[in-house]
């Protein structure tokens, strides 16, 4: 085995697959995990774009499933040969604030690339092996080895899918419920697909683009509206009863996305929102007069996993369908280049 190779970031638009130390034990609560196949998240895209200062190469990557390598003394719930989900964040499971399901508050949490609250530096998960800190608390195994054809489904699960559950769960989407999603990227197909499996009984999907909206409609979305801003929302609103979406899904993250959100919901309406947010406001004396209610943030994936994988492994639903463009690891500046430039929805890296 050569050195171990993982993607960082060197610069805007400058990703590279480096050499880098391997990933090993620290503590008696890690494992080493060997990716098996890894992706590229929307919002990858923000410091790759020079959204974010980078002041020296970084390591990037949050979504990753692969094999258990090793474990340490006090790891019980996960064993070598063990299939695993990462979820985007790393987490005890058993903090006050997990045990309310808020696990990426985890008071001994952390995100993936950068360090652990011992101060030991965490590996991204664009690389070929990942020290997993909390491996009992974080890692989820699947009943026996997948298949290759499930892998990308499961995959789904260490981030856009239950984001998009976030999105729906946070709104308060139920069966009979009319819902709006706003954004077309895999999150937003994810919520799709969360709305339709919580049984809403109407779902538009706002996207202009035809590859999207194919995946949107096999997701479960009713109706596609390409309009935007004013016109947008006014069609929303008469699809929906007149009045607007009992619920509206904000995936995206921007002042505008945001605005539309707002405007597409009816009085009385709530938004579940889980776009990574940038320069958003909020109209909260609007908000007031039409009763809207908003909720969301940063998906607690770890919290959602025992619902959705069993789901998952008996192909209730089929995630898998955002990733459009698959790449091995050392193709990984091709993979960001293709969703930075919209030619793909969402890359997979296989490793």
């Amino acid at each position: 085995m050569g050195p171990m190779r993982a993607t960082l970031l060197h610069s805007p638009r400058d990703i590279r697959l480096d050499d880098v130390p391997d990933a090993a034990l620290v503590l008696d609560t890690d494992a080493v995990v060997r990716v098996v196949a890894s992706c590229i998240c929307g919002s990858d895209l923000w410091p790759y774009r020079g959204v974010h200062d980078v002041r020296k190469p970084q390591r990037i990557g949050h979504e990753f499933v692969g094999i258990v390598e090793q474990v340490g003394a006090d790891v019980s719930t996960v064993q070598p040969g063990d299939f695993v989900i990462a979820p985007f964040t790393f987490s005890d499971n058993t903090c006050a604030l997990c045990e309310r399901g808020v696990h990426t508050s985890c008071t001994n949490g952390g995100m993936w690339g950068l360090r652990d609250k011992q101060g030991h530096d965490v590996d991204g998960g664009q690389g070929e092996f990942v020290r997993i800190p909390w491996a009992d608390g974080t890692l989820v195994a699947t009943p026996s080895e997948p298949s290759a054809e499930m892998i990308p489904h499961l995959l789904t699960l260490s981030d856009v899918f239950p984001t998009g559950h976030h999105a729906a769960v946070s709104a308060g989407v139920k069966a009979g419920s009319t819902v709006a999603v706003v954004g077309d990227g895999a999150v937003g197909l994810s919520a799709v697909l969360a709305a339709k499996r919580l049984g809403a009984a109407r779902i538009v999907a706002m996207s202009r683009h035809d590859d999207r909206q194919q995946v949107a409609r096999s997701f479960g979305a009713d109706e596609i509206v390409a309009e935007r801003g004013k016109e947008g929302a006014k069609t929303v609103r008469e699809m929906l009863d007149g009045i607007g979406a009992d619920h509206v899904l904000e995936c995206v993250g921007t002042k505008d996305s945001m605005a539309q959100a707002i405007a597409c919901a009816r009085p009385g309406g709530r938004i579940g929102y889980v776009g990574v947010p940038h320069d958003v406001e909020l109209n909260v004396p609007a908000m007031f007069g039409r009763n809207i209610g908003i909720a969301g943030g940063i998906a607690p994936v770890r919290a959602y996993l025992g619902e959705l994988l069993p789901d998952v492994l008996d192909g209730t639903v089929a995630p898998g369908a955002v990733f459009d463009l698959t790449v091995p690891l050392d193709q990984v500046a091709e993979g960001y280049r293709a969703m930075d430039e919209r030619t793909a929805i969402k890359t997979m890296l296989t490793i």
